[in-house]
């Protein structure tokens, strides 16, 4: 197609709509931070969690503008690197500006009690599952690849919106479960988190190999293109990941444990047999 005719969904309206989403959505960000300072000066937001955001929204820029959005429809390497900055760095840059805390922090009180009451909803509580995130967002690599579905998304402009619709959203999902700063219902410990990333980073070095391969692919694009497509994936999603481990392993803090008999509460001891009895006479 014909970038020039914009009837490919990158070129002419679909480019400014892009931008002009893009911009609404990093002066939303600034707007509601300047909220959050004016309504508790004293804790303020973090500068780091603001250039996180924008970082985030100028990943999707590059992703989703010319000159790569264009590329994407002829080159396959162009696909994978479009697929790399949407569902996995902009995710992860995104999530890590606590977008959730921020929202609340500016709502007023009965609408962030709202927020609240749909975050421990039984449906949020589900898409919060690391398994069920997993399988949205690297499960569904496969099911891309490996059937005609990735050649019937590209040829029509709507499929492909899906794809990145799908790709933005379930890639956001994973790393909000897995790393992200935002309160999230039921969360697992940490451990967990990273046995479910460390799935995450098999599951996509299998896909790149098999790729690489030619295994059980449906892919209309010349082999070479195909098989840097896949290095692209296999490295790039490595690194991607390796930052999202980082993100997680920051934020662990680990409870210190001491001998059952020296721990004490406020106003007591814990004594033999955990009933808390009375402090002794300093």
């Amino acid at each position: 197609m014909d970038p020039a005719t914009g009837q490919d969904g990158t070129g002419g309206p679909a480019t400014v709509l892009t931008v002009l989403v893009l911009l609404a959505a990093a002066a939303g960000y600034l707007l509601a931070v300047r909220r959050a300072r004016r309504r508790n000066p004293a804790q303020g937001w973090s500068r780091t969690r603001t250039l996180s955001f924008l970082t985030g929204t100028a990943l999707l820029a590059v992703a989703l503008l010319p000159p790569l959005a264009p590329a994407v429809h002829t080159d396959f390497r162009g696909h994978m690197t479009q697929h790399l900055l949407i569902g996995m760095y902009a995710p992860t840059a995104l999530v890590l500006a606590a977008p959730v805390t921020l929202l609340l922090r500016t709502l007023p009180p009965a609408l962030a009690r709202q927020v609240t009451a749909l975050l421990h909803s039984p449906p949020a509580r589900l898409l919060a599952h690391p398994a069920v995130a997993l399988t949205l967002s690297t499960g569904s690599l496969g099911l891309l690849y490996f059937t005609p579905l990735y050649n019937t998304a590209m040829a029509h402009p709507a499929g492909h919106g899906l794809m990145h619709a799908h790709f933005l959203a379930s890639g956001f999902l994973f790393a909000y479960v897995v790393a992200g700063p935002d309160p999230a219902p039921a969360r697992p410990g940490v451990r967990a988190r990273l046995v479910c990333l460390g799935i995450a980073i098999a599951a996509h070095a299998l896909i790149a190999q098999a790729m690489y391969g030619g295994f059980f692919v449906d892919i209309h694009a010349p082999i070479d293109q195909v098989q840097q497509g896949a290095e692209i994936m296999y490295y790039g999603g490595d690194i991607a990941e390796l930052l999202l481990a980082a993100a997680l392993v920051a934020t662990w803090r680990p409870e210190r444990r001491t001998p059952r008999a020296a721990r004490r509460t406020e106003g007591g001891i814990v004594g033999p047999a955990g009933t808390v009895g009375p402090s002794p006479v300093q």
